[in-house]
Formats: structure tokens, sequence, C-alpha cells
């Protein structure tokens, strides 16, 4: 076992010493020692519950014959940190996560792990580090929250969020703010909508990473239990027989896990996260696979924010494995792969059926005839910017408008709620990119003012920032290169036309070319905005959106 060098010999007897003074004993001792990476605190509603969840994966685990010591690990909510300069802390933590778990992992030795985690950065953080560490290992979610209830009607953070512009520009009163406040998340969970945490929660199940029902299953539900407790007694069985994340972690996987999203209209982080995991793993994913399998993976769900249904509606209409057996209709879904269910996809999938077509549909008549994220390229954008198209109007397909510039995304929401963004302008945010802002924020209090004032169909939004899942209407993130590093972006100034093409996949800067080089020779970086700590660290390292904003030296 791997965890003999820490615990067999003469020469480890202070070791044992050390582990009985935990309490364990010589039996427990002689078991195979797994790892539980939790990353439980009293910050986030969807890790509030994870010592309940950690407890019953210790039980499994321990019925399988292991010996579970538990360890933690930090998780930010990013709910509670958007809008502000918390949220530039928001994806440097995915790296800390999977530095946290390394070290830890690698110090012990441990003959397996479990990752118990729910929200945004956490998950992809868990990934890789499973994939980095590549010893057996299995990921539980903290699964999704409730849907909250307003007047007989299903909501959510979203809808909060919009509430607030719709308060601005007189369509809601300060008393139904307040009641909306308190009802849109009725208790433990991630965000009951297809945001980044229950997007990531889902394709772990695609990755074949953690069990049935891990993405959807109800935080408050038995089954998340459950789910638990298999997972502690099943990691003990991929510890016998030695099962690594690198035999299920395959480009397939990964394919499959983008195909997943494009049907479910996931959120743009995970082209991101996707990205980034498949480095750890050594595995090539890139901007082209996305496109490429956008263009032929129908859209078969539109969960919140692009539709009424949330995702505990998925979950009762047969769940990640429902979607991914109408995709296997279309060829699109590699059936033989080994997961850590020890079954394969296939045989998962014969036990999966669509049990509510008004939330899956047939690929014979899905929502839209391609996946919910477009990849756009142009001059504005020459190494690729996101959209997540299903939560943007069908109705557009052609966006031509007048910039208007912002440096940070505070005075675009100040422009916003002063009534200065008019319907035709397209907002442009910059200096957000993973080296800029630095940190990448998310940037949901825009779109959700903008939303709020009924400008979603009318105004576009362009940065080199990104989106929370929870964002709708035509909003453009990922811009890559950014500003901080030269790109196109940083040139745009107020009054350039941008052109936003959804058919032919382009985002061009409308400008003469006389006058762009003038402003590119007159280009000067900014200056550094911080110069210590981890976020004077993190922009120094990171390299750009489209290679998944991970860390220089995972560029090879």
């Amino acid at each position: 076992m791997r965890s003999d060098i820490v615990k067999v010999g003469i020469e480890r007897a202070p070791h044992r010493s050390l582990f009985k003074a935990l309490g364990l004993t010589d039996d427990e001792l002689n078991r195979p020692i797994i790892g539980i990476a939790n990353s439980w605190n009293e910050l986030i509603p969807g890790h509030a519950h994870l010592r309940e969840i950690a407890d019953n994966v210790k039980a499994g685990v321990r019925m399988n014959g292991g010996t579970p010591l538990e360890f933690n690990t930090i998780g930010l909510c990013d709910g509670i940190i958007m809008g502000h300069e918390g949220m530039k802390y928001s994806l440097p933590s995915r790296e800390l996560i999977a530095d946290s778990i390394e070290t830890v992992a690698k110090s012990y030795h441990f003959d397996g792990l479990v990752m118990i985690g729910s929200c945004d950065k956490i998950v992809p953080g868990m990934l890789m580090a499973m994939a980095r560490l590549n010893i057996p290992s299995i990921f539980v979610a903290g699964g999704p929250m409730l849907a909250g209830k307003f007047r007989g009607h299903e909501i959510d953070l979203h809808d909060v969020f919009e509430a607030v512009g719709a308060v601005n520009s007189g369509k809601l009163s300060l008393d139904d703010l307040k009641v909306i406040e308190d009802v849109a998340c009725p208790g433990f969970g991630s965000c009951a909508g297809m945001f980044t945490a229950n997007t990531m929660g889902a394709l772990s199940e695609a990755l074949g990473v953690s069990l049935p029902g891990n993405g959807t299953a109800l935080a408050v539900s038995s089954e998340r239990v459950r789910i638990a407790k298999y997972s502690g007694m099943l990691i003990v069985d991929l510890v016998k027989r030695d099962l690594k994340p690198s035999q299920i972690l395959s480009r397939e996987a990964f394919l499959d896990a983008i195909a997943v999203d494009m049907a479910l209209g996931g959120s743009t982080n995970t082209v991101l996260h996707l990205t980034a995991i498949a480095k750890e793993a050594g595995v090539d994913i890139t901007l082209n696979d996305f496109d490429e399998l956008s263009d032929k993976t129908p859209t078969l769900c539109k969960l919140s924010p692009a539709g009424k249904h949330h995702v505990q509606d998925l979950h009762e209409a047969g769940g990640i494995y429902a979607v991914m057996k109408e995709l296997s209709r279309k060829g699109l879904i590699h059936e033989d792969r080994m997961t850590v269910s020890l079954k394969t996809v296939k045989e998962l999938m014969n036990n999966a059926n669509v049990l509510r077509r008004d939330v899956i549909k047939s690929v014979d008549d899905p929502w839209l005839s391609r996946g919910g994220l477009l990849i756009l390229k142009g001059s504005l954008a020459p190494n690729g910017a996101v959209i997540k198209l299903s939560a943007a109007s069908s109705e557009i397909k052609y966006f031509r408008g007048k910039a208007k510039v912002f440096d940070c995304e505070e005075d675009a929401v100040n422009s916003v709620l002063k009534g200065e963004i008019l319907s035709g302008d397209v907002v442009v945010i910059r200096y957000e990119g993973p080296k800029g802002g630095p940190g990448m924020r998310e940037m949901l209090t825009t779109t959700s003012v903008l939303a709020g004032k009924g400008l979603d169909k009318e105004v576009a939004l362009v940065t080199d920032g990104r989106f929370s899942g929870a964002s709708r209407g035509l909003v453009i993130g990922h811009v890559s290169p950014e500003a901080a590093e030269g790109g196109p972006i940083a040139f745009v100034e107020n009054g350039d036309t941008i052109a936003i093409d959804l058919v032919s996949k382009k985002i061009d800067l409308i400008v003469p070319d006389d006058v762009l080089s003038k402003r590119i020779r007159s280009f000067r970086p900014p200056s550094k905005k911080y110069r210590r700590g981890i976020l004077s660290r993190y922009s120094d390292l990171v390299t750009s959106a489209n290679t998944g904003a991970v860390f220089k030296e995972l560029i090879h």
C-alpha cells in the first residue's frame, strides 16, 4: 500500500506513535488509509452541511475495511464575494485548493482520496488535484439547493440579483425585494440553477469520477447521504484494484463532458475548468474542441437562468445519465469508458431513463439544434471569447453597437444604475482578465442590473473577465488576449463600433487600420494593481483564459 511508507517498519515506530496519539489502533493502521479532503466551512450554503456528508463517507470507508482520515481545504461563496474586491480571489482559490490537497496527500501518502465539495472553484480545484496526484480517488458533491418560492413561482439566487435592477428602475418595490431576498435560497446546497457549481457537479458524473446522481441529488435528500456512503465504500475497492484517475480521465471523458455541458446549457466557466483539469491530466483540450462539439450537440435542457426549471427537476427527470443516454443516440458519448463506479458508461446509461420530457428534450426535438455555448473569434478576440448562447435571446443573431468602455466592473455597474447605458450600446469591461483583474472576476452584478432594467435583449456586454452561470443576455466573456496582455480589447475607445455575428461566430472591432495602429503604438501596459500577496503572485504566473487560466508551468 502507498501508505506503508509512513507506517510500516521499525523506523516508522515514531510515525505510528503519532497516529496512535490520534486514537488509531494497530488494526486501523493495517488497513488502507483513505484521505478525506473536505471543504466544509460556515461561509458557503453549499458547504455548511459537508460535515454530515463526510461522516457518511467515513462510515462507508469503515464498512469496507478502510481507515478514513479527514482534512480540510478552503472555499469561497461566489455569490457573497460577487461585485466587489472579494471576487478577485475566486479563481485564484482554485489553484490554492488543488495545491493544498496535493500538499497533504503527498505528505501522508494516502492509499486513496475522497474529495468533498460543492461550489464554483472548489469542485474544479479538487478535480485538478485528483488528476495531478493520480491515486485512486472519487469526488462527492454536497448537492444542489432547493429552489425558493415567490408568489407561486420558483426562484433562485439569480432572481435576487435581477431584482436589484428591477427596484432601481421602479419595476419592483423594496418590500418585494425583501421577500425575495428571504425566500430565494431556502437552505443548504449549491444554488438551485444550472450555474457553475451545479454544472461542475454534473460534469463530474460525465467525466466518470463520481457516482450517478452526484451532480443532481438534492443536498437535503437521503439519496445524498447514500451517495456519500457508497462513495466511501467504493474508494476502498478502487484502492484494491489500483484504479487511478489517469484510467478514467481520458480525452474521450473530457469530450463527453463537453457534450453534456453543451446539452445542459451549462456555465461558461466550464470552458476554463475543463481545460485546466485536462491539462493536469495530460490531455489536450482546446477551445476548438468546445466549438466543434457545440456545433453538433443539441441543447436538451433549459435550466435556470435560461429557463424555468431547476436542478431538482433535472434529477427528477432522470439526471445526467439520462441526458447522456439521449446524446448517445447521436453517437456523442463514448460508452465503453470505465468510471469510479467500476461500471462502464454504457452500463450506467442502461439504468437511466428520461422521465420528464419537459425537462430533458429528445435529440429529435431539442431546444436548440446546437450546444449552449459558442466560441467567437475575430479582430476583438483573436484567441477566442465565449458566450452562453442558451441564456441569450434566440431572436438575436447579429448585434452592432457603439462601445461604452470601462476599466473595471464597478464603473460599469454605476453607469447602468445611473441610466447611462442605452439600447444598442456595447458595454466593454476590460482589465478584469486573469492577469489584469487580477483574478478574472465574474460580472453577475452587471448582467443582473441590465436584466433587471429590461436591457438584457437590447445591450451587449463584452469583457476579458467572466460570467456567473446565473448571468443571462448577450454577454461575451473570456476575451483573449486580455487587455493587460495588450489584446485588442485594450485599444477600444468610447464610440467605436463592435460587431457581433453569432451565425459566423465572429466578434470584431470596426476601426480603421491606421487609427488602430496608432493606438497600438501608444499603448502602455497598466501598472500592477497588487504588489504583494497572493494576487501579486497570481498575476505573475497566470495564463490567458483560452488556456484555462492555469499557471505558466502547466503550459507545455
